[in-house]
């Protein structure tokens, strides 16, 4: 798996700055392309929380070339598919088609990149189906549980907000708003432009450059991003909504992607609660074997829990949620989390316990980088928040964790000082969902 993780690809920044990165594999007769844009809820002013993703759901409402529902019927004609997400830190387009259909991709993102329409009946259509979506995630008590936690967390860093945004500012958002916002970071020098699969480089760089070269490059706002104190003293948030079940989320503030730490904690986290997945197609493993779920389920504390991190471009979270045992409280499993995290701060983990952790969280990462759709994804994810060589380095970077990094790492990142603990506290009530038909599925 190390050498096909490492296998040679193609790196190229046409004369506008578009990044392509190319890598072709011949093991089955599909392409796989990602377009990512460095903009998402961290580039947000309160106000206009949401707007990233409201544009990303307005990608797929037409250009002139190709009005409103043309292309989810020319996908669907040959046999692809083709979705979108929005996070923190990117925004990424993909499409997974035959080999012989690549250039039908390569035109759709080539063209939407600059000609989106954003006809303003659309964009008031979008309004209610988005509005819709936020409320319904307002009915789940992990998403009420994590909004809380996160704007406790982050008082003036915009990672405080939700990627949907807030429901005021999704009522007053413009339509000149979301095209603005399309207009400032939907951009050749702002995007990278991955493919892996079934292909020939010389053959599809040529594609490339004729279909991008001709779009212009454009200055890219000055990125003030307001910096984070250092928080002082634990937090503490409580709230409440639908269901008959205790929740807690206690989150700790954990370091960016390409910190020396990040690979450490890498391994903390596997010990801890089991390894993170940073691939959004990738499976998970099980965490029976973790200290957590010993110290937290065997003992009837919780009836389910799960921790993990995400590689991000400024310091995040690294969350441990959990459901709460009926018979049990946010007390007793504050107290068993603290017992646990001491004794990792007492003494380092055996070498027995750090390699079966190691074994666990390069496992997890192989299970998620395999196919063709996850190379190209990794392709152009590592390069968000670093390099492609944070992708091929993970394995050697991971083997490299000694026991006495992993106990610098709980002492100077899980400490109550550094962690906001929250409560969801059912109030026995049934929650009304609203399903609209013909939401986007990308989101």
């Amino acid at each position: 798996m190390q050498n096909e993780l490492k296998s040679e690809i193609t790196r190229v920044t046409l004369s506008n700055g578009l990044l392509v990165l190319l890598k072709e594999i011949h093991t089955a007769p599909i392409v796989s392309q990602w377009i990512w844009y460095r903009v998402g809820a961290r580039n947000e002013v309160p106000g206009l929380t949401g707007l990233s993703h409201w544009v990303e759901h307005m990608q797929f409402k037409g250009t002139p070339r190709y009005p409103s529902g043309v292309l989810d019927r020319a996908v669907s004609r040959v046999g692809g598919g083709w979705n979108a997400f929005t996070f923190l830190d990117w925004t990424t387009y993909y499409e997974v088609l035959p080999s012989g259909e690549a250039a039908l991709a390569l035109e759709i993102e080539s063209d939407r990149m600059i000609n989106s329409i954003f006809n303003p009946e659309e964009v008031e259509s979008e309004r209610t189906v988005i509005i819709a979506e936020r409320q319904g995630n307002e009915n789940e008590p992990m998403f009420r549980l994590s909004e809380g936690v996160q704007c406790a967390a982050f008082q003036v860093h915009p990672y405080r907000n939700e990627v949907i945004g807030e429901m005021n500012d999704l009522k007053q958002i413009s339509r000149e708003d979301l095209y603005r916002h399309y207009r400032t970071y939907y951009n050749p020098n702002n995007a990278v432009l991955t493919l892996a699969g079934d292909f020939e480089t010389d053959t599809m760089l040529k594609h490339i450059r004729n279909l991008y070269e001709g779009t212009a490059s454009s200055t890219q706002p000055t990125q003030n991003i307001p910096f984070e104190p250092t928080q002082e003293e634990e937090r503490y948030v409580t709230t409440s909504g639908p269901g008959e079940t205790v929740y807690m989320l206690v989150a700790y503030k954990a370091p960016t992607a390409n910190h020396p730490d990040f690979w450490p904690f890498l391994v903390l986290d596997s010990l801890l609660s089991g390894p993170s997945n940073f691939n959004m197609f990738g499976g998970g493993i099980s965490n029976k074997t973790s200290r957590l779920y010993q110290a937290l389920v065997e003992k009837e504390i919780t009836v389910g829990f799960r921790g993990g991190m995400m590689a991000t471009i400024d310091p995040f979270l690294y969350n441990i949620t959990a459901t709460l045992h009926p018979d049990s409280s946010p007390e007793r499993l504050l107290e068993a989390l603290d017992t646990e995290i001491k004794r990792f701060q007492d003494s380092p983990p055996g070498m027995n316990e750090l390699e079966r952790a190691e074994k666990q969280a390069r496992a997890l990462f192989a299970y998620g980088s395999e196919s063709i759709s996850n190379q190209g994804y990794w392709l152009g994810l590592s390069e968000m928040f670093d390099t492609y060589a944070w992708f091929t380095g993970y394995l050697d970077r991971i083997s490299q964790v000694t026991p006495e990094d992993v106990l610098r790492a709980a002492r100077t990142y899980l400490i109550p000082s550094n962690r906001v603990t929250g409560v969801y506290e059912p109030t026995g009530e049934t929650a009304e969902v609203e399903i609209l038909p013909g939401m986007e599925e990308g989101e």
